[in-house]
Formats: C-alpha cells, sequence, structure tokens
C-alpha cells in the first residue's frame, strides 16, 4: 500500500508539471483544448508569407486615395476570401488635403531655399521612385501665405512658451521653429496658434533620432540630413475621423470639400522639414542663448530669437474627398455569433510604410490565414472573429473612425473586445488598453516565447522592468491615441488592446520616404522573427477570446488602476499648490528674477493664482464603491452557474466598459466620452487619466475641476451600480 501510494503521488507530481498552466475563461478540460489549438495555430504560421507580402505592398506608394490604396485593399481582401472569410471592402469619403504649392525661403539675414525633398538613398530600391509619391509636408495644415521673423521654441510645448515669456522672448507675429519630439506634432502648431505666431516649421533634430542616435542610413538605421517626418498636424484631440462629419459616417462622396467648415484644421500653416534644412536657419538666429534642454545636436550654437532670421512660408493645398478603402472579413461563430471579437490593423501608409503600418498588417494577415487553416480543418470559433484592414488612418484615423461610427450601435450591441496592432519592431512586448484585459493579456504573453532569448515574452518584459528599477509586474498600460483603437476604446467604451514589440530595432525613419522594406530588412527585423511573435500574441488573442468558457475580463484590475489614478490626481493638485507657493513666496521676497535678454536686463515674473483645496470626497467614495464592486464581480464562479445566469452575466460585463462613458463627453471635446482615460488636450498622443479631473488641473480651471471630479465619480458609481448587478 505505502509503496503503490507513493506511486500514486508521482503521477500525479508529473501530471502536475506537464499540465498546461490556466487560461482566464476556460474549464480545465477545456483550457487544455485550447492549448491544442493554439499548438496547432503555431504550427501553421509561415514566415515566408510576412517576407512575400511586405515586398509586394511596400512596392508603391499607398497612401489614402492613391491607385495603390486601393490595389492594397483589393488584395488583402482576396486573401481573406480565399482564407474562408466572408469579405467585403466597405469605402468612406473623407476630407484629404495633398499639397499644391510647398515653399519655402529665408530672406534674412542671408538666403536660403529650403530642399523639403528626400533624396534617393543607395541601397534602397524605392527611394527613388517618384510617381504617386506623397511628397514632405503636413496632413491638416491650412493654407498660408506668410513671412515673418522665427524664434526656436523647442518642442513647441505650453511649458516652451511659459520659459519664452520669462525670457521675455514674445512670438506674436512670429514663425515658430520647433523640433520634433516630447510630444505628437500636432500640438505645435496648435500651441504655437495659441501663443500668436502665424506659421510653424517642424524639424527632425538629429539629437533625437539622427546621427547623435547612430549612423544615419544606409549605413545605419538613423534619419538622415534630407530626411522629414510627414504626419498630420489635425487637431485629433478635439476628434479624429473626417473634419467634416464628426459623429457620422462620411458616407457622400459629392459633399463640398470645404476646410473653413472643418474645426481641426490647423489655425496656422505648418510644414515639417530635414535638419538640412533647418540649420541654416537656426544657425542665423541671434537673440539669448538656448537653455542647456533646449539644444539639440547640430554643430550650431542654439539660439531662440527673434530674427535676425526671417522666412517665407507659403502653402497651397488641393481640398478634396477622397476614398478610403476598410476591408471587412468575419468567420461566423458557432455558438455566439453574436458576440464579435474585433483585430484590427491599418494598410495605408506614407508612401512605403514597411514598419508603419505592414509589419503590424502582415502579422495580422498570417493570423487570419492560420485560424482559417484551422476552420478547414473542422474546428470552429464560438464567437464571431472580425479582421479589418483599416485605411486612412495616417492622416486622421479616418477608416477606422468613419467605419465605427457608421456601425456604432451594432457595435456596442455585439463588440466583445477590439485588438489593434500598428507596426511591430523587435525587442520587448508592448500591451495597452483596458484594465479589465490584465489578466487575459499577462496569461497571452506568458504563452508566446520570445525569439531572441527562447523566454516567454512576459519573463523578458518583467526582467527588462526589475533591470530598470521599475516595479516588477506586468500590467496593460492605459490608451492615449495614435492608432486605430481610438475610436472603440474612447468613443464607444469597447475594450480594447494595442500590442507590438520595440526596445531593440532604434532608427528614424518614421513618416519618411526611407520607411522601405530595405531598410526593415536591415535594420528591423531582418528575419521577421519578431513579427511572426507579434502573430502569435494577437492570434492567441483572438482564438481566446472567440473560444473561451465565459468572458475573460477582470474588474478589479479596473478598480486597482483606478484607485491608483485617484490618488495621482489629489496629489498633482497638492504638488501644484506646493509648488505655487514656493513660487509666489520667491518673487514677493525678491529671490526670484529672470534674465530677459543677453543684456541682462532682469525681469520679475507675475505671481500665479492660488491652488485652492479641491473637495475630493466624491471620488474618494465612487472609489470605495468600485472597490466592492468589482470584488464581488470577481468571486462569482461562472463555471458553477446554470446556461442562462452565465449568459446574463457575460452579457452585463460584455456592456461594463460602456458604463464609463458620459454621454456629454469631456469638456470643450464631447466627441471623447470615456471618464478613466484619453489622449491628452495638449499631449495628443500621451494618455491622461481621470482626464476631466487631470487637465482641469493641469490647466488651473479650478470650477471645472470641482465639477469634473462630481461627474467622474457619477459615472464611476454607475460602473460600479452594473458590477454589483452583475455579481447578484
Amino acid at each position: 500500500m505505502k509503496a503503490s501510494g507513493t506511486l500514486l503521488l508521482s503521477f500525479s507530481i508529473l501530471a502536475a508539471q506537464t499540465a498546461p498552466p490556466a487560461i482566464e475563461g476556460f474549464l480545465p478540460e477545456s483550457g487544455k483544448r485550447q492549448a491544442e489549438i493554439e499548438a496547432r495555430f503555431d504550427r501553421m504560421l509561415d514566415r515566408q508569407n510576412f517576407q512575400q507580402w511586405m515586398k509586394r505592398l511596400s512596392a508603391k506608394p499607398h497612401h489614402l486615395g492613391s491607385p495603390a490604396s486601393k490595389e492594397t485593399a483589393e488584395f488583402i481582401a482576396a486573401q481573406f476570401k480565399s482564407w474562408g472569410y466572408e469579405t467585403k471592402i466597405e469605402t468612406y469619403y473623407p476630407l484629404f488635403p495633398v499639397p499644391k504649392t510647398r515653399l519655402l525661403e529665408m530672406t534674412a539675414p542671408v538666403r536660403y531655399t529650403a530642399k523639403i525633398e528626400e533624396s534617393a538613398v543607395e541601397g534602397d530600391e524605392t527611394s527613388s521612385i517618384k510617381a504617386g509619391n506623397l511628397p514632405v509636408y503636413h496632413a491638416y495644415s491650412t493654407d498660408g501665405d506668410v513671412t515673418a521673423e522665427i524664434v526656436y521654441v523647442n518642442y513647441g510645448l505650453p511649458d516652451d512658451y511659459r520659459r519664452l515669456r520669462e525670457m521675455g522672448i514674445d512670438v506674436r507675429g512670429k514663425i515658430a521653429l520647433a523640433r520634433y519630439g516630447a510630444s505628437w506634432r500636432g500640438i505645435k502648431p496648435k500651441v504655437a496658434a495659441e501663443n500668436g505666431a502665424i506659421g510653424c516649421l517642424i524639424y527632425s533634430d538629429p539629437r533625437d533620432d539622427g546621427y547623435f542616435q547612430g549612423d544615419v542610413y544606409p549605413k545605419g538605421a538613423y534619419r538622415p540630413r534630407q530626411g522629414a517626418q510627414r504626419g498630420s498636424v489635425m487637431d485629433m484631440p478635439v476628434f479624429p475621423g473626417d473634419p467634416l462629419t464628426p459623429f457620422e459616417p462620411a458616407l457622400d462622396p459629392n459633399r463640398a470639400a470645404d476646410p473653413k467648415k472643418a474645426s481641426t484644421v490647423t489655425k496656422i500653416p505648418v510644414m515639417p522639414i530635414s535638419y538640412e534644412d533647418a540649420e541654416p536657419m537656426l544657425r542665423a538666429l541671434a537673440g539669448p542663448v538656448a537653455p542647456a534642454e533646449w539644444r539639440g545636436a547640430l554643430p550650431i550654437t542654439y539660439h531662440v530669437g527673434p530674427g535676425p532670421a526671417k522666412v517665407h512660408l507659403k502653402l497651397e493645398f488641393d481640398w478634396r474627398l477622397a476614398p478610403a478603402y476598410n476591408v471587412v472579413a468575419k468567420m461566423a461563430g458557432a455558438e455566439k455569433p453574436d458576440q464579435w471579437i474585433l483585430r484590427g490593423n491599418h494598410h495605408d501608409g506614407w508612401n512605403f510604410g514597411a514598419a508603419d503600418p505592414l509589419s503590424g498588417m502582415i502579422a495580422l494577415m498570417e493570423e487570419a490565414r492560420a485560424i482559417g487553416e484551422l476552420a478547414r480543418t473542422g474546428w470552429k470559433p464560438r464567437r464571431t472573429l472580425v479582421f479589418l484592414a483599416w485605411d486612412g488612418e495616417e492622416p486622421a484615423l479616418l477608416g477606422s473612425t468613419e467605419w465605427a461610427e457608421h456601425h456604432a450601435a451594432e457595435l456596442q450591441r455585439h463588440a466583445m473586445a477590439y485588438i489593434n496592432s500598428d507596426g511591430t519592431g523587435r525587442g520587448f512586448v508592448n500591451v495597452q488598453g483596458s484594465s479589465s484585459l490584465d489578466l487575459f493579456s499577462r496569461q497571452t504573453a506568458r504563452d508566446v516565447t520570445d525569439p531572441q532569448t527562447r523566454v516567454p515574452v512576459l519573463d523578458r518584459y518583467i526582467a527588462a522592468r526589475k533591470v530598470a528599477g521599475r516595479e516588477a509586474e506586468f500590467r496593460v498600460d492605459p490608451l492615449g491615441s495614435g492608432s486605430d483603437y481610438t475610436v472603440f476604446q474612447h468613443h464607444l467604451g469597447i475594450p480594447s488592446l494595442n500590442i507590438s514589440f520595440s526596445g531593440e530595432a532604434g532608427g528614424g525613419v518614421y513618416h519618411s520616404n526611407y520607411d522601405s522594406y530595405d531598410h526593415f530588412v536591415r535594420f528591423v527585423d531582418p528575419d521577421f522573427q519578431y513579427v511572426m511573435a507579434t502573430a502569435q500574441l494577437g492570434g492567441r488573442m483572438m482564438l481566446r477570446m472567440a473560444g473561451a468558457d465565459w468572458i475573460p475580463f477582470r474588474a478589479g484590475s479596473t478598480a486597482q488602476a483606478v484607485r491608483t489614478w485617484a490618488v495621482e490626481v489629489k496629489k498633482l493638485a497638492d504638488d501644484l499648490r506646493g509648488r505655487t507657493e514656493k513660487r509666489n513666496e520667491l518673487i514677493r521676497s525678491g529671490a526670484m528674477k529672470l534674465a530677459a535678454d543677453p543684456r541682462k536686463t532682469f525681469v520679475v515674473p507675475e505671481l500665479e493664482d492660488e491652488v485652492p483645496f479641491l473637495n475630493f470626497a466624491p471620488l474618494d467614495n465612487a472609489v470605495l464603491h468600485l472597490d466592492r464592486a468589482a470584488a464581488a464581480v470577481d468571486k462569482v464562479d461562472p463555471s458553477k452557474l446554470e446556461a442562462a445566469r452565465r449568459k446574463t452575466l457575460e452579457e452585463t460585463l460584455r456592456q461594463a466598459e460602456q458604463k464609463l462613458l458620459r454621454q456629454e463627453g469631456l469638456p470643450r471635446r464631447p466627441w471623447f466620452r470615456h471618464v478613466l482615460h484619453a489622449p491628452g488636450f495638449y499631449t495628443g498622443y500621451g494618455v491622461k487619466t481621470l482626464p476631466g479631473i487631470r487637465e482641469a488641473i493641469e490647466q488651473r480651471l479650478w470650477k471645472e475641476a470641482e465639477a469634473q471630479i462630481v461627474s467622474t465619480a457619477e459615472t464611476i458609481e454607475r460602473y460600479a451600480g452594473w458590477l454589483e448587478a452583475a455579481a447578484r
């Protein structure tokens, strides 16, 4: 008996060691089957497809409205059809400007005409292609013809203009010269206009992504002298998508393409330039020497101006409606066809777009192909899978926004989650999104192997955090904006994730002609190993969402995140109060004076308004309520519920994130309705958590801060009540 018991114990230990780890949302037996399905999925992935598809899709400029964009959509749609998906192309007609006139010349103290052109480089096959190429420009800059002195404004953020005022520098009537970085590009002309500038130039300083970082292309990965960053400057923190039809889809191709009716077009003309074109202008500036942290890597002394450098900037655009071709491919669920799992990546690029977006697009395509192969063997997803290839992401998230606005009601009825990618690189896993998907994302990262280190990508992520001295825990970071998840997360309240790999493939060809196949296979992911890892990660997420016995959401992660963010906004107010009191005391005592110019004339800054004590009690009470409600609903074991109750619980949890929307939206931008996170009004892509409260404090709008504390708390209370009902 003793020997037999020992043998049984040994078998039990062996079984425990070889059993697959638990998967959230699955019963033990179905979890084992799921692990087998995922292993089959991995074996069906073919890395050779990545090389073929990227080579083909990056061979021509394929921006919104181009013939190649339509060809790209039709090619992708044909692939989906061949893999067994019900596929169609849905077309929208947003406003999209292309340049007619681009003139930039320095008229004083010497003459210089900017090239505003990216020349071909040796070894890059597509860099010499001119046909169909979009020139260097900013989409949604207004037309303009201005001549004025230049002021160098560093990154062109509100604090930079505050620093200039303290130096006695006035930008009113001037042209602001800002460098790329520290914020989304569209913030720079927005803040310049608010400070009275009449034009804006944005250049790429070599300190940030040029020769200061490493050898420039084609010898190395970084931005060459003539490289410039295209991109949109539309005021997307107000709303993305077609600037003429907020809240509504752009379906009519015969509408008037009138930019004067578009509130999100810039108020002043703005254009990107290379550091080759920026250097003569910066060299000609006089005035105070720029603060140390403002200085780039050009071989000059950085001055802020104004003048004597003066430039003439003239921009004219062809404002027209351009067709955006979205590919929509569905595989119907066998048991729960009314629950949809969405997976998207855009297919349009600023010309060739190998890394951005095609590295993510080909990963999505291979996921869909392998899942189609699984379906041919008899496997069927429980829930409906929807693969989406967006057009027009680069100018303003156009394709995804118009499609989601068009289908808003059915998406809120059926969508369970949206999983996005937007290009991928080499290195460490990145997952941002809804906190309720923390555990789901952690377990998925646990089950994907890093191709370089051969350990789980989760373990590599945690090890990197330890080395950096950060908390050694995996958490899904909140989403701001910058890709196609925006409309799903922030406008419709659909739980969303954004996935990629990055950290080991430095470079400086973003949004330039040099984002090419040749650059990608030399410097980003030569053998497509991390494109493969992205496909394994995204494919697992789709398979798990589609096959789970119950919805894999955890409210406790959301409660924990909200608690953290509530502490942060209270500390923000306290810190601002302390800094203000200290600054004002220094001014009153005469200890604080600031140099206004090189002659050492001093100015005393103005006293700042005192920071009041805000009443955070409504928010604190809402956080406590959410803690209780989340704990209650997470304790429910769906496996012990009868089928009808489990279905009710699942449907309640599926809709829960929508309860975090406020119908009236955020102050001055009603399109953004999620109270927990939004892109910052002055950061663009960067996220602001509890944005109504946080931004009111940052902008010293005290009455608004009090009102936003109350309204945010009310929304969190409503969400907590919804969870309590689910638990009951």
